[in-house]
């Protein structure tokens, strides 16, 4: 008797400490294929942004990511021809931040860019995924611009495979 207990303790404390349901939901939607469509900030102005310390929002707009969640891979290509183009290798993770908004946390940590390991790749970036649905997603990230809190908004669009 006391055997089955402790199982039944061991299994409910096991099962209790997985990935929350939201996060393993998520992960189904954003598998596939992303378009970046376009890039805002929060304040109105011109600004020289690189974003994930690679490139111009110019040359994000437009470049085609695809998430494989099995293995939290992606690949992301910039195919602006006045831009580096080719292809980025990046890891990702998704994690529950609150469980009332709906809002995550997202890590992306560039591994490879233009087929060559990153140099740093001790840098991650967190971003704020704010909208996921089957057709749309939004990460924000916000930085400090002469000390104040500045948001840059990127919004993707799903692309049929």
């Amino acid at each position: 008797m006391k055997k089955i207990i402790i199982l039944m303790v061991l299994a409910v404390t096991a099962f209790s400490c997985g990935t929350p349901k939201t996060v393993i939901e998520s992960k189904k939607v954003i598998k596939g294929y992303w378009s970046l469509d376009n890039i805002s900030y929060s304040e109105a102005g011109t600004y020289n942004v690189t974003i994930f310390n690679d490139t111009s929002k110019e040359c994000f707009e437009g470049s085609t990511w695809r998430f494989i969640p099995n293995n939290n891979s992606g690949l992301y290509t910039i195919n602006n021809g006045n831009c580096p183009t080719g292809d980025r290798n990046f890891i990702f993770t998704i994690q529950q931040v609150d469980e009332t908004t709906g809002l995550y946390d997202f890590l992306l940590k560039p591994t490879m860019k233009l087929g060559k390991p990153d140099k740093d790749n001790s840098v991650g970036f967190r971003l704020r995924l704010t909208q996921l649905s089957e057709n749309n997603m939004q990460w924000e990230q916000t930085v400090s611009v002469d000390g104040s809190p500045f948001t840059i908004s990127m919004n993707f669009s799903k692309i049929n495979e």
